[in-house]
């Protein structure tokens, strides 16, 4: 039996090999059930080994650290389908980072303030941090997701060749001012604050920080514990679509089916943080891993497709858009003051039910 200072070390381990084991092969009902189970425990070990690493670093960069790593490898599952897939990945791109904008914005950010608020408690997180953030996340999103649909220069919801080649440069920039302001410039505005609004410096006032030795340890085994999660869930992948088409649900929902599954680790990270009341933790986590995720992907996909003859349809239709403003909107409310109570928790979650809904039923 696995002790709790060794499971979180072996499962992803498990789950390294399980992926190496079924990559590229069909699986029928019970290995798709075991790789479930094997995927649900790599994520689980994700988020272990991404709170040691965060207590080593300490905030803003613990955030920083996982939401990178995340990205780092949805990204480069994105391009793995395409390349193998080109003319059923037109739309790949968008479909998985608007579900990761939204899943953060209005999923992850709900269940974190659900979970700080029980109890009649009214926590308190940075504003000016979490507003930066908010305002990075909605003029990524605006210019790579929204504009591609207003735009006449390609026909279709799609860039130019230039006007992706600017999209992706400016996110470059704008995701590079960002983390400059987070990591050096204005740590300050990042870092949790008690309920008189003071900033507590450390994550944890009562235990000790890992060692070095243990928190490179533990980084290896999150890197190792997030390529099994994004692995898996391609495996998964197959399963998920013939369970999306038996239903009867639109392809794309399948998109979102990954989305949730790649952003599990940041989900139960910021919920565990907020429950430590740790929410400005959980904004972190949120709003770092939309703006991560759009900032790294775009570029990314504007470099394959130099070389890829694959076309990339990035612009949201109306009801998407409509759904983004309401969770900017929404988001801004709730971060404005700085504190937050359950009605915005429910709000949040609304929003994110709705999403959902509208994903399965367009």
């Amino acid at each position: 039996m696995l002790t709790r200072a060794r499971w979180y070390h072996a499962l992803p381990v498990f789950a390294a090999l399980a992926l190496a084991l079924t990559l590229g092969r069909e699986l029928g009902a019970i290995g798709v059930g075991v790789v479930a189970l094997l995927l649900g425990g790599a994520v689980l070990a994700a988020v272990q080994h991404a709170e040691i690493v965060a207590h080593r670093v300490g905030e803003p960069f613990g955030s920083l650290v996982l939401a990178v790593a995340v990205t780092v490898i949805e990204v480069s599952l994105i391009l793995t389908l395409m390349l193998t897939a080109p003319e059923k990945s037109a739309t790949l791109a968008r479909d998985t980072v608007f579900a990761a904008v939204m899943i953060t914005l209005a999923g992850i950010i709900g269940a974190a303030l659900f979970f700080a608020t029980r109890g009649s408690r009214i926590p308190r997180f940075n504003a000016e941090g979490s507003g930066g953030a908010l305002a990075t996340v909605a003029t990524l999103t605006t210019l790579t997701l929204v504009l591609p649909s207003m735009t006449t220069g390609a026909p279709g919801p799609r860039f130019t060749t230039g006007q992706l080649m600017f999209a992706a440069v400016f996110a470059l920039v704008l995701y590079g001012a960002f983390v400059a302001t987070q990591t050096v410039r204005h740590r300050d505005f990042f870092l949790p604050v008690a309920k008189d609004g003071s900033v507590i410096a450390t994550d944890d006032d009562h235990a000790d920080p890992p060692s070095n030795a243990t928190a490179w340890t533990s980084l290896a085994f999150l890197l190792l514990s997030l390529i099994a999660v994004v692995g898996l869930a391609k495996v998964e992948s197959p399963a998920i679509e013939d369970a999306v088409n038996a239903a009867g649900l639109p392809h794309s929902f399948v998109g979102v089916v990954i989305a949730l599954l790649v952003l599990l680790p940041e989900t139960l990270a910021a919920v565990n943080a907020a429950r430590r009341g740790r929410l400005q933790t959980s904004m972190n986590l949120a709003l770092g891993s939309a703006m991560a995720s759009i900032g790294l992907t775009i570029p990314a996909l504007a470099i394959a497709t130099r070389f890829v003859d694959a076309p990339l349809e990035l612009g949201l239709g109306p009801t998407h858009i409509t759904l983004f403003v309401l969770a900017v909107v929404v988001s801004a409310l709730t971060i404005v003051p700085g504190r937050a109570t359950r009605l915005q928790a429910v709000v949040h979650l609304g929003i994110f039910a709705a999403f959902i809904f509208l994903a399965m039923s367009p």
